[in-house]
């Protein structure tokens, strides 16, 4: 919201304090000015000109040489190179030594052998943005009205002698994004009284309900609409005073019948939108809901097609407007408009936010709309505009106003105690200073029984409950009065919960294992959604997507750590380890929302290790991510309830991927990416893995051990076992079978080798195994060895098709 001060006094007095003063007691009492603005910017010497006469520059076909009036004693020769300059105007003129924003300085000049003493400006070259700038004058230079006095400030004229305050407003604070909202709150920092805006004006004998009929079909989206009508209106620039707080207010003037809509809106904060009454043609107005696919054209020229939850404004045949949000081309004010019709309606704020969602159209109408408007300012406001187009286009009020009313306009009642409030400040404000700030604020409030009855004026949407006004007070009050305090109660020490913990000692071990943290989108495309995910659920897609690549929320990490991973390798890094610990989101909630799983995924490619000097080479490969996979679950403490076991996955190789089981149920996948896969993102032998992150730190009921084991005081003792068997028969089964015999001795088991050579039986394989026996408290014997190491042979004799070479 921009505030300016010159028209922000015309409602309050801010008791001479600089715009610094104020903003910086604005912001005190809890809204934020982001920016103090100098509309004058420094600049000087800037007057009030008068053109005498015109001529093309000999030399040059685009300039004019022109002889200005700037009240001296003789015209100033000026050339000018604008295409609207003319004699006979009034316009801007900016002094040899003048300063102009963006650090100008305008001296005497020759421009093709002519000497120029000055500018002619625009307002753009004055620092005003040219969206803000009226159509007419956007290529151009701006003409001043005729009674402006030559030689006079022209930035005073122009209402650049001012300060505009930058408010950034929270969502709730709806009531400031109107000037009158804004004069409330100094009022009540201040403790001044705001002052309305006066509305007279004088009515026709002619009955605006024999011109207009009116009916609203919807009462529940619209319960209050106001219609004014004024005749006779003369369609014409606004007045200078107008269009200047129009655009310090970021609002770009048109014609005085949108602009006084446009003013009222952002002096009520109540949206306003004028008809062309002949263009209505039936003399009537109807709101109603829409027909499903009805189309229209709103005033940006663009047609849309709108839903059976739509309100609309009709002529009781067609669309004119769409309710608070946008008006139509085929009812808008142009110059040939006599008679217009004003609307100021109340409009259901979650019905204008689903139409302006759907239609993807939003307008400062909309976002008021949206927020809550106050409902004792729709009939006022109307008036106000009756007023204004009375005095400044010329319009005869019809006497009368179209009107249904079915709106609850009583204020909410909060009860709340002194107690109640001081208990959550931590401070002893008496009952009078409470009664003080809310009636600053212009609460109705009264104390009975000990306690505060407040009710809170329609126009502060905001407050509901006790809470609402313990925050008013306390802002009011003064945040800074409110004492520095040590907590009270029972001390307890901040720590990680077990989750957090071992959700870092698996980052930090992903990092240690030479892997770095990579960040994706959530949203991808509809295609990728469910790539490679462990489970399929029911997918959420977004209805305003910003792109089809990022539609709906992922169901994996796995593909955008390949898209990551194949970015880098096309620009030449052709070693990429890369991980990521975030949420996917399955199917959905009875509230309608998709639930959050946290996974931890990888992607590898390219070389392992690279040590040039010591021609050491490793590819990546399908051990390797595994590796890593077995170090962070042991580290979780977990190695004892984790197994892989081969499996089939879609995109990944079918001789290289296996799926990841906790006590016997799935948490993950880990494989390599599928030739065709591997082709169609642009990368070589790529592997992937991807974990139930939430289910593995579930799992681990504390936090993970350290995994301090201490140095060995006694010898351990190994012993070799190659194995012929089957080539179905994996490692893991080997190993299980092995463990399951239940030898205290036995520590480790490792495979050191594997052989499927053309010497071997087909449908065989060779694997060697190496078993460590040891004991902590003692140095083992050979026959302590040789009786643990046939128990292992007993186990492994129990597997088909396995025999000791």
């Amino acid at each position: 919201m921009l505030v300016s001060l010159e028209w922000l006094k015309d409602y309050v007095s801010t008791q001479d304090l600089t715009p610094e003063e104020l903003a910086e007691k604005i912001t005190r009492s809890g809204i934020e000015v982001d920016a103090v603005i100098d509309r004058a910017n420094a600049m000087d010497k800037v007057v009030v000109g008068y053109v005498v006469s015109k001529e093309k520059h000999p030399e040059a076909d685009k300039l004019n040489i022109c002889q200005v009036d700037v009240g001296e004693a003789e015209p100033q020769q000026i050339i000018c190179g604008a295409p609207n300059v003319d004699a006979g105007q009034k316009v801007i003129v900016a002094r040899p030594g003048a300063h102009l924003p963006g650090g100008i300085k305008i001296k005497k000049a020759k421009l093709r052998g002519h000497e120029s003493n000055g500018m002619i400006c625009s307002l753009q070259e004055l620092g005003i943005e040219g969206k803000l700038v009226p159509k007419a004058y956007s290529e151009g230079i701006y003409v001043l009205p005729t009674d402006a006095e030559v030689g006079s400030d022209a930035l005073a004229i122009l209402g650049l002698r001012d300060t505009v305050l930058e408010l950034g407003l929270t969502p709730n604070r709806s009531d400031a994004l109107s000037m009158l909202g804004v004069a409330y709150e100094v009022g009540a920092i201040l403790t001044e009284e705001v002052k309305y805006p006066e509305i007279a004006y004088s009515t026709s004998s002619e009955k605006a309900e024999d011109m207009l009929k009116l009916r609203v079909e919807d009462l529940q989206a619209n319960p209050m609409y106001v219609a004014k009508v004024v005749k006779n209106v003369k369609i014409a620039e606004s007045p200078m005073w107008l269009q200047n707080r129009l655009m310090a207010a970021g609002v770009r003037p048109h014609n005085n019948v949108v602009d006084v809509t446009n003013y009222i809106l952002m002096e009520y904060g109540q949206p306003l939108h004028a008809f062309d009454y002949d263009s209505l043609a039936t003399g009537e107005i109807v709101v109603r809901k829409a027909t499903e696919g009805e189309k229209m054209t709103t005033l940006d020229d663009q047609e849309r097609t709108l839903k059976a939850t739509d309100l609309v404004i009709t002529n009781g045949k067609e669309p004119v407007a769409i309710a608070g949000v946008m008006g139509g081309a085929n009812s808008e004010v142009n110059d040939s408009t006599t008679t217009v019709v004003i609307e100021s309606a109340y409009f259901d704020g979650l019905t204008v936010r689903q139409t302006s969602r759907h239609l993807g159209l939003r307008s400062d109408a909309s976002a008021r709309f949206e927020k809550g408007v106050d409902p004792n300012r729709v009939l006022p406001a109307a008036e106000r505009a009756a007023a204004l187009l009375a005095k400044l286009a010329g319009g005869e009020v019809l006497e009368g106003t179209c009107i249904v009313d079915e709106l609850d306009k009583s204020p909410a009642r909060v009860v709340v105690s002194p107690d109640f409030i001081n208990e959550r400040l931590g401070m002893k404000i008496s009952l009078e200073e409470m009664l003080s700030i809310l009636e600053r604020l212009k609460f109705g409030v009264e104390a009975a029984n000990g306690l505060l009855i407040v009710d809170a004026p329609t126009r502060r949407q905001d407050i509901k409950i006790e809470e609402d006004i313990v925050e008013e007070i306390a802002r009011l009050y003064g945040y800074d009065e409110i004492p520095m305090t040590l907590p009270e109660g029972a001390n307890q020490v901040g720590r990680l919960t077990p989750y957090q913990a071992n959700r870092r000692v698996v980052r930090s071990y992903m990092e240690g294992a030479g892997l770095y943290q990579a960040v994706t989108y959530s949203l991808t495309s509809d295609a990728l959604s469910q790539r490679f995910a462990l489970k399929a659920e029911p997918v959420t897609r977004l209805l305003m997507p910003m792109s089809e690549d990022r539609s709906t929320l992922r169901q994996s990490l796995i593909p955008h750590l390949i898209e990551a991973a194949a970015y880098n390798v096309a620009r030449k890094a052709d070693n990429v380890a890369l991980y990521e610990i975030g949420s996917v989101f399955l199917g959905q909630s009875e509230e309608g929302l998709p639930y959050e799983e946290e996974h931890v995924a990888a992607v590898v490619t390219g070389k392992w290790l690279d040590h040039a000097w010591q021609g050491e080479k490793k590819a990546v490969d399908f051990f390797v991510l595994k590796g890593i996979v077995e170090g962070v679950i042991g580290k979780l403490g977990l190695e004892d309830r984790i197994s892989f076991v081969k499996a089939e996955v879609d995109g990944l190789h079918p001789g290289r991927t296996a799926s990841i089981l906790l006590d016997g149920e799935q948490v993950g996948i880990i494989g390599g990416l599928h030739p065709a896969e591997q082709k169609a993102w642009g990368v070589k032998d790529t592997y992937v893995m991807e974990m139930n992150l939430v289910t593995l730190l579930n799992a681990t009921a504390k936090e993970a051990p350290l995994g301090y084991t201490p140095v060995p005081r006694f010898p351990a003792m190994s012993r070799d076992i190659a194995l012929i068997m089957d080539r179905t028969t994996t490692a893991g089964e080997v190993i299980a079978a092995i463990r399951s015999a239940g030898v205290k001795l036995l520590k480790d088991v490792r495979v050191f080798d594997v052989y499927e050579g053309e010497k071997m039986e087909a449908g065989k394989k060779s694997v060697a195994f190496s078993l460590i026996y040891f004991d902590p408290e003692r140095t083992l014997t050979d026959d302590e060895v040789v009786a643990a190491h046939n128990k292992v042979l007993k186990a492994i004799a129990t597997i088909e098709g396995t025999e000791v070479r």
